[in-house]
């Protein structure tokens, strides 16, 4: 197995051993052209880049890293204890003070309590749209749901699905958008009607796949690019063929990918010292927490990061993930260490301020333990963490009543947060994308507005 099949692996759990590789011919060519390579059209990023400069407003590149902690994270055994309410409502942990004054979180996150002072709280997030899927929280609106009809999210795109369309990859050879996921169907939502143009790019899927099968070099790629671009324009002049052109386009994106070799260094943890593996943890969360500073330091806007499908799905000790202190408690120091990892090290590398950095899952977790020691879906309230951004931090934004059931103060609603991400990337809030009947559709829901309190 070569160095970089070995540093996926653990991310992603066991890979095929048959995975797809780019081969000589158009079909091969375009497995991983057509794989979902969002936001990579040179064109269109050259374009949006030429245009900010000739208007005087190049902007330096911004990123952001969604951690989605799967399966709706116990908001009161995390961010948001309560330790005056009784022991069912309590739960088994403690808590401790943090870096900032007045400002606790779970005796089990430690390292999250040092660095507070560079993270803000939001206690009070409106997720009452939620259901059990990435399809509301992601898309950060309420009409993007769950059906159960064939016809899940309405259409509606995710926030990433938006960056990869509105702002492309900050590099050339690199996806806009980033799912690292063990399942993109259970824990990533994607472009909706918005076009496949704008999918995100598995890491999974495509972790075996950006090599060269052997014999293939470059140079021979290039002249079999060069031929069926001839081809492609010859069969497009005659035939007018609109799925033609759009293979054309899937054809160019692939080479670049290839050609830059971006994303295969990229995915290539060899690079990275021991202590600093060590720093993020060798396991699923923390390995694809450091691909992900890795894509976004590469020229990757947005990057998704899922460590394994529903396992905060903490109902009870009867069902797979256990309940809160059987199944919660080994995990929690796997989000203490991945999150103060991620953001000391962007600090460290100079890239904190222009990545924003949010941890969240799609819904809180019931107030009272329930006879399986477990909670259960709660969509009343979640607690989220923002980080990075160059934002305003060191603070908690919103409560919820004593026994952490409801919101008491400041609602954040899902289209205030789509309006303070889009913000960060430098996307207008009145922006709109194009669904397939040709209706204009606003990127940000409800009149939503940017959490005032986040702006230095």
């Amino acid at each position: 197995m070569s160095p970089q099949a070995h540093s996926i692996t653990s991310a992603f759990g066991p890979q095929r051993g048959d995975a797809l590789r780019v081969g000589c011919g158009r079909r091969g060519f375009l497995q991983t052209g057509l794989a979902g390579l969002a936001g990579l059209s040179l064109p269109s990023l050259l374009q949006h880049q030429a245009q900010a400069a000739a208007a005087g407003q190049a902007k330096s590149p911004k990123r952001v890293i969604l951690f989605w902690l799967s399966g709706g994270p116990s908001h009161i055994d995390m961010w948001d204890p309560k330790p005056e309410a009784p022991s069912e409502i309590r739960g088994p942990f403690g808590h401790i003070a943090s870096k900032v004054p007045g400002i606790h979180v779970c005796e089990h996150l430690p390292l999250t309590a040092k660095i507070m002072d560079k993270l803000t709280l939001i206690r009070s997030v409106d997720c009452s749209a939620s259901n059990h899927t990435p399809i509301t929280m992601q898309a950060c609106h309420p009409l993007a749901r769950r059906t159960n009809d064939g016809r899940d999210g309405g259409g509606w795109p995710s926030m990433g699905s938006i960056a990869a369309k509105f702002c492309g990859a900050n590099a050339p050879g690199m996806p806009g958008y980033v799912a690292l996921a063990d399942s993109l169907a259970a824990d990533v939502w994607g472009s909706g009607h918005m076009g496949r143009d704008f999918e995100p790019i598995s890491g999974k899927d495509l972790s075996g796949r950006l090599a060269l099968v052997p014999g293939l070099t470059m140079e021979r790629l290039g002249s079999r690019r060069d031929l069926l671009l001839q081809m492609d324009d010859w069969k497009r002049r005659v035939e007018g063929n609109e799925q033609i052109a759009a293979a054309d386009r899937y054809t160019q994106q692939a080479y670049e990918v290839l050609s830059t070799g971006a994303a295969q260094r990229a995915f290539d943890l060899s690079h990275e010292t021991a202590a600093m593996r060590d720093r993020y943890g060798r396991d699923s969360l923390g390995e694809k927490a450091l691909l992900a500073r890795r894509f976004v330091e590469a020229g990757s806007t947005f990057v998704t990061v899922s460590g394994a499908w529903g396992y905060f799905d903490h109902h009870g000790d009867e069902v797979k993930w256990g309940g809160i202190k059987k199944g919660l408690t080994p995990l929690l120091p796997t989000v203490d260490r991945t999150l103060h990892a991620i953001v000391t090290d962007l600090e460290d590398r100079g890239l904190l301020d222009s990545t924003l950095i949010l941890m969240m899952g799609e819904f809180g977790r019931s107030p009272v333990i329930n006879k399986n020691n477990g909670r259960d879906h709660w969509a009343r309230v979640m607690s989220m963490v923002v980080a990075g951004g160059g934002l305003r931090h060191g603070q908690v934004i919103g409560s919820t009543d004593r026994h952490g059931s409801d919101i008491e103060s400041r609602r954040v609603a899902p289209g205030d947060l789509a309006a303070t991400v889009f913000h960060h990337l430098g996307i207008a809030p009145n922006s709109s994308w194009i669904d397939p009947q040709g209706r204009p559709r606003p990127i940000v829901a409800d009149e939503g507005a940017v959490i005032s309190e986040l702006l230095g």
